[in-house]
């Protein structure tokens, strides 16, 4: 498996692991973490070396044009 699909595989599966505990914490928001919180997600994917530093800036794009 390259390194850039398991970079992937692994901030899916962490971003749905925060996701999850978010929602179980019982903030009232049903829709999951916060963008606040998913970009802080990301720096520290990037900061612990699963995402290049050029994934981060196409993750975070995306999440920005999103909402």
């Amino acid at each position: 498996m390259s390194n850039k699909l398991l970079a992937a595989v692994f901030l899916i599966c962490v971003t749905v692991t925060l996701t999850g505990c978010v929602a179980a914490i019982g903030n009232g928001d049903s829709r999951g973490a916060t963008v606040g919180q998913q970009l802080v997600d990301l720096q520290k994917a990037k900061d612990s070396g699963a995402i290049t530093d050029a994934e981060f800036q196409e993750q975070k794009a995306r999440l920005l044009k999103r909402h």
